[in-house]
């Protein structure tokens, strides 16, 4: 996948907003102003960091080489994902995971006024 195509995958969940509150270069992505993915723009192939249940990600470190620890990043609950060979739905599925991670750590009142934005 495109960094693109992730950056459009994101956007239509719902309450999400991108910023770049790092540099110039680095795309965040926010739930609820949480962070739940990172696209560092001028990589190439694309690649993202994304959280994950600490379990679920030693369990894809060791199945893909594409998937490690995030730099500089807590590496018990981050992963940076390189794209290239690894199919598009474990991809989008790694999204999805952190942004239900997120959103689940949301009070019940932001979780509301996410679900009733836009």
């Amino acid at each position: 996948m495109l960094a693109e195509e992730i950056r459009d995958y994101c956007l239509t969940k719902k309450g999400v907003r991108e910023s770049f509150p790092f540099d110039a270069e680095t795309l965040v992505f926010k739930v609820g102003g949480k962070m739940f993915l990172l696209i560092p723009l001028e990589k190439q192939p694309a690649q993202f960091s994304a959280k994950a249940e600490p379990d679920y990600s030693v369990e894809l470190r060791e199945r893909f080489p594409q998937i490690t620890g995030a730099y500089h990043m807590n590496k018990l609950h981050w992963n940076s994902v390189v794209c290239d060979g690894l199919k598009k739905d474990l991809i989008l599925k790694l999204i999805d995971d952190s942004y239900e991670l997120v959103f689940k750590s949301l009070t019940r009142k932001m979780q509301q006024d996410v679900l009733n934005s836009l």
